[in-house]
């Protein structure tokens, strides 16, 4: 195990530390940072796996949220030409980053924001090549869900309509400081070649998607009826059917 410093862990911004030496060069390996390459971290706390990485690529932007943790990260000579931003990362724009794009990012991030960060990624796919974002292990699991299983919902069907995903391994609380409630898994992204959706159309889905899931035990004929779907789009789909047993493809379709 690894500790340098004596942070005073926020729980608004769900910090948890991984300190196991060996699991970070595990999660480093599997990146395999190229010289080529621009890399963008998300919540580097005290840039413990940020070490792994910067030394061996183009360049790297770190996305933090907490100032304390800016100030010691600034303060770290072996980190000279890192671009170090002090913001919330869901606030921010992979182009408008003081780095090269397509990136590609990492990020052990607090698991109440995973969602809106899949979400972030989709909206701006032209920007990025691959992720490895390290998550709860039950939301992992969500994104590989199969249909008509309880995990099978609006994350599996949106982002699953324009990512790939590749759940790489699991790890136990016991390597962060302090630890958390829940086992955690790294999680490779990427992005289709062939969305299921345009992206002009993202927006109108995942709201359509989530409308039919805000109400996952009613059929789609009462959970949909607001919305305005063709005769010819419903003639594709059985309406009398619940969402959680519609494909991506079949709700692609709707839209």
């Amino acid at each position: 195990m690894i500790r340098k410093n004596n942070h005073t862990f926020r729980r608004k911004w769900g910090q948890n530390f991984l300190v196991d030496k060996n699991i970070l060069k595990k999660i480093a390996s599997m990146i395999n940072p190229k010289e080529k390459d621009s890399i963008v971290e998300i919540g580097p706390g005290e840039g413990a796996l940020t070490e792994h990485i910067f030394s061996k690529v183009k360049e790297m932007a770190v996305v933090e949220i907490d100032p304390i943790l800016i100030e010691l990260l600034r303060s770290r000579k072996n980190f000279s030409g890192l671009r170090i931003i002090n913001s919330d990362i869901l606030t921010q724009k992979i182009d408008s980053l003081p780095i090269n794009n397509p990136v590609r990012i990492v990020g052990n991030i607090p698991y109440n924001i995973t969602s809106p960060i899949i979400f972030w990624l989709i909206e701006q796919l032209h920007y990025w090549d691959d992720a490895f974002i390290m998550m709860q292990k039950e939301v992992a699991k969500r994104l590989t869900a199969n249909v008509g299983t309880k995990s099978y919902g609006r994350l599996t069907v949106v982002a699953g309509a324009y990512l790939d995903f590749e759940y790489c391994f699991s790890i136990p609380p016991t390597v962060f400081i302090p630890k958390p409630k829940v086992d955690s898994a790294v999680v490779k992204l990427t992005k289709k070649s062939c969305p299921a959706v345009e992206d002009k159309k993202y927006l109108r889905f995942n709201k359509l998607v989530s409308a039919a899931f805000s109400q996952r035990r009613k059929m789609l004929k009462n959970s949909l009826k607001p919305w305005d779907i063709s005769e010819k789009l419903k003639q594709k789909v059985d309406f009398n059917r619940r969402p959680e047993t519609l494909t991506i493809k079949e709700f692609s379709s709707l839209v």
